[in-house]
Protein backbone atom coordinates (compact mmCIF):
# COMPACT_ATOMS: atom_id res chain seq x y z
CA UNK A 1 0.00 0.00 0.00
CA UNK A 2 0.92 3.23 -1.14
CA UNK A 3 -0.62 5.57 1.52
CA UNK A 4 0.63 7.74 3.59
CA UNK A 5 -1.64 10.33 6.32
CA UNK A 6 -1.10 13.19 7.35
CA UNK A 7 -0.87 14.55 10.49
CA UNK A 8 -2.54 12.87 13.42
CA UNK A 9 -4.68 10.77 10.92
CA UNK A 10 -4.26 7.19 10.53
CA UNK A 11 -5.25 4.34 8.01
CA UNK A 12 -7.25 1.26 9.57
CA UNK A 13 -8.08 -2.08 8.42
CA UNK A 14 -11.50 -2.71 9.94
CA UNK A 15 -12.29 -6.49 11.07
CA UNK A 16 -14.33 -8.80 9.48
CA UNK A 17 -18.42 -8.43 11.34
CA UNK A 18 -19.19 -11.40 13.17
CA UNK A 19 -20.94 -14.01 11.15
CA UNK A 20 -22.97 -15.84 13.96
CA UNK A 21 -24.07 -14.72 16.92
CA UNK A 22 -23.43 -15.84 20.39
CA UNK A 23 -26.11 -18.40 20.37
CA UNK A 24 -24.96 -19.66 16.98
CA UNK A 25 -27.29 -18.40 14.64
CA UNK A 26 -25.89 -17.16 11.31
CA UNK A 27 -26.40 -14.01 10.27
CA UNK A 28 -27.26 -12.58 6.78
CA UNK A 29 -25.06 -10.50 4.94
CA UNK A 30 -27.45 -7.43 5.43
CA UNK A 31 -28.16 -7.67 9.25
CA UNK A 32 -24.63 -7.89 9.89
CA UNK A 33 -23.57 -4.33 12.28
CA UNK A 34 -20.85 -2.21 10.51
CA UNK A 35 -17.41 -3.31 12.36
CA UNK A 36 -16.05 -1.05 15.08
CA UNK A 37 -12.76 -2.49 15.32
CA UNK A 38 -10.16 -2.41 13.57
CA UNK A 39 -5.85 -3.04 13.03
CA UNK A 40 -4.07 -0.01 12.09
CA UNK A 41 -2.10 -0.15 9.04
CA UNK A 42 -0.15 3.23 9.01
CA UNK A 43 0.02 6.14 11.26
CA UNK A 44 0.95 10.25 10.17
CA UNK A 45 3.55 12.20 12.01
CA UNK A 46 1.34 13.20 14.73
CA UNK A 47 -0.46 16.48 15.50
CA UNK A 48 0.76 20.02 16.12
CA UNK A 49 -0.36 21.40 19.12
CA UNK A 50 -1.27 25.26 19.78
CA UNK A 51 2.25 26.20 20.89
CA UNK A 52 4.07 24.61 17.60
CA UNK A 53 5.45 21.04 18.98
CA UNK A 54 4.58 18.23 17.04
CA UNK A 55 3.08 15.74 19.41
CA UNK A 56 4.08 11.94 18.32
CA UNK A 57 0.73 9.62 18.24
CA UNK A 58 -0.19 7.65 21.08
CA UNK A 59 -0.72 4.72 18.55
CA UNK A 60 1.17 2.32 16.37
CA UNK A 61 0.88 0.19 13.31
CA UNK A 62 -0.51 -3.09 14.46
CA UNK A 63 -2.79 -1.62 17.22
CA UNK A 64 -5.92 -3.54 17.58
CA UNK A 65 -8.23 -0.81 18.27
CA UNK A 66 -12.15 0.32 18.83
CA UNK A 67 -13.55 3.30 16.67
CA UNK A 68 -16.96 5.02 16.71
CA UNK A 69 -19.62 3.61 14.59
CA UNK A 70 -19.55 6.18 11.92
CA UNK A 71 -15.82 7.40 12.09
CA UNK A 72 -13.86 7.86 9.39
CA UNK A 73 -13.68 7.72 5.39
CA UNK A 74 -14.19 4.65 4.13
CA UNK A 75 -11.82 4.64 0.91
CA UNK A 76 -11.19 0.98 -0.82
CA UNK A 77 -7.38 0.60 -2.61
CA UNK A 78 -6.53 -0.45 -6.01
CA UNK A 79 -5.88 -4.27 -4.97
CA UNK A 80 -9.48 -3.85 -3.49
CA UNK A 81 -8.84 -4.14 -0.08
CA UNK A 82 -11.41 -1.36 2.18
CA UNK A 83 -9.63 0.61 4.46
CA UNK A 84 -11.06 3.70 6.74
CA UNK A 85 -9.16 6.98 7.10
CA UNK A 86 -9.50 8.70 10.56
CA UNK A 87 -8.54 11.06 12.70
CA UNK A 88 -6.79 9.95 15.98
CA UNK A 89 -8.97 11.53 18.17
CA UNK A 90 -11.53 9.11 16.81
CA UNK A 91 -10.03 6.06 17.93
CA UNK A 92 -12.18 5.39 21.36
CA UNK A 93 -9.58 2.59 22.51
CA UNK A 94 -6.68 -0.10 22.12
CA UNK A 95 -6.84 -3.52 22.63
CA UNK A 96 -3.85 -3.97 25.30
CA UNK A 97 -3.80 -8.04 24.65
CA UNK A 98 -2.70 -7.70 21.18
CA UNK A 99 -5.82 -10.13 19.99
Amino acid sequence: MKLQPLADRVIVKPLEALEKTKGGILLPETAKEKPQEGKIVAVGKGKVSDNGQLQAPEVKVGDRILYGKYSGSEISTSEGEDLLIMREDDILAVFKDGK
